[in-house]
C-alpha cells in the first residue's frame, strides 16, 4: 500500500512539477491550469468595470472556482515538495517549498479571495495572479534562458544599478540646491529632485519637473546625457548573455545529427537536471569531461547528479 502511495505521488509531481512537454498528461495539465490563470486574471480586470456589474455573480463563481483549484494545485506541490528536493527530509522539503518564489507566488494568489472585504492590501494582492504565469512559463526553455542570463549577470547587472542609484542621488542633491531658490514649491526637499533625476537618468522625461534656471538647465543636459549611458550599460550586459546563452545552448539531439567529434558545451536544461552523469551518458551515446557548475569546474563522476543551469563538457561517441 505504501509502495502505491509513493508511486502515486511520484506521478502526481511529474504531473503538476517537471512540465515533461513528452508527458501528454503533464501538458494538458499545462495547459489546464494556464487557461485558468488567465480566466482568473480576466475576471479580475473586467469586475472593475461598473457596466458589467449584472455580472458580478458570474465573476464570483468563476474566481472561487478558479481559486478552488488554485488550493488544490497548491495542496498538491506541497505534498509532493520532497520529490522537489529530494536531498532534504520531507519537512524539510516543503518548508523550502513554502518559502520559494513559487510557493510564495502560490499562496499570494490564494490568500486575496479570503479576504476581499478586508484591508486594501490583501485587495492588491490580487495582482499577484500574474505572477502565476511567470511560474508556468519558468518550465520551458524560453523562459529559463532569460532567468538563467539575470542570474549568470547578477553581479554586472547589481554593479550598474548601484552606478545608477549614485548617479540618480547626486543628480537630485546637485538639482535641489540650484533649483530650490528659484521653485521652492517645486523642488521642495531632495525627494523632488529623485523624482526629476529618475525621469531624466531613465529618459522617461514625465515634464511634471523641470530647471528653469540657467545652470539647472545646464545640468540636466549633462544629467540626460549620463542618463542615456547609465541605462545603456545593463542592457548591455543583458543582451551580451543572451548571445552567450543561446551560442552555448545547442541541443544533444542536433549534436548527434551533426556527428560532432569535437569537444562541446551543452546547457542542462529541464530534460536533463535530475539525472546523473552515468543515465545521461547511456541515453545520448555522449561522454562528460567536465561540468561547469555556477564558478566551479567538477569533474564528473558516475553517480554525480546533474543540476539545472549546469554546463558539461562533451564529446559524441563514435556508435560501433
Amino acid at each position: 500500500m505504501i509502495i502505491k502511495i509513493s508511486t502515486m505521488k511520484e506521478k502526481i509531481f511529474n504531473i503538476i512539477q517537471i512540465g515533461d512537454k513528452s508527458n501528454r498528461i503533464s501538458r494538458a495539465f499545462d495547459i489546464f491550469i494556464t487557461f485558468t490563470i488567465i480566466c482568473n486574471i480576466i475576471v479580475t480586470f473586467l469586475e472593475t468595470f461598473d457596466q458589467l456589474t449584472s455580472f458580478g455573480g458570474l465573476f464570483t463563481m468563476l474566481e472561487h472556482a478558479s481559486v478552488l483549484i488554485f488550493c488544490i494545485e497548491y495542496a498538491l506541490r506541497i505534498w509532493t515538495a520532497d520529490y522537489l528536493y529530494p536531498e532534504k527530509t520531507p519537512g524539510r522539503a516543503r518548508f523550502c517549498f513554502l518559502i520559494s518564489f513559487d510557493g510564495v507566488v502560490d499562496l499570494l494568489t490564494i490568500i486575496p479571495v479570503f479576504f476581499l472585504s478586508g484591508f486594501i492590501i490583501f485587495r492588491m494582492l490580487r495582482v499577484a495572479r500574474i505572477f502565476h504565469l511567470f511560474r508556468l512559463n519558468a518550465k520551458y526553455d524560453s523562459f529559463n534562458i532569460i532567468t538563467t542570463v539575470l542570474y549568470e549577470k547578477r553581479n554586472q547587472i547589481i554593479s550598474s544599478v548601484f552606478i545608477v542609484m549614485v548617479l540618480m542621488l547626486a543628480s537630485s542633491m546637485c538639482m535641489y540646491s540650484v533649483e530650490h531658490n528659484a521653485q521652492p514649491d517645486i523642488f521642495r526637499n531632495a525627494f523632488s529632485g529623485i523624482w526629476w533625476s529618475m525621469s531624466t537618468l531613465l529618459t522617461v522625461g514625465y515634464g511634471d519637473i523641470y530647471p528653469v534656471t540657467t545652470l539647472g538647465r545646464v545640468m540636466a543636459i549633462c544629467i540626460a546625457y549620463l542618463g542615456v549611458g547609465a541605462v545603456a550599460i545593463p542592457t548591455g550586459i543583458i543582451s551580451a548573455g543572451f548571445v552567450e546563452q543561446y551560442q552555448r545552448k545547442s541541443s544533444l539531439s542536433s549534436m548527434k545529427d551533426a556527428d560532432i567529434q569535437e569537444i562541446a558545451e551543452v546547457f542542462v536544461d529541464k530534460r536533463y537536471a535530475g539525472k546523473t552523469i552515468e543515465e545521461m551518458e547511456e541515453e545520448q551515446n555522449i561522454k562528460i569531461f567536465l561540468v561547469l557548475r555556477d564558478d566551479l569546474s567538477v569533474l564528473p563522476q558516475k553517480n554525480m547528479v546533474l543540476k539545472l543551469n549546469d554546463i558539461v563538457i562533451i564529446r559524441i561517441e563514435n556508435e560501433a
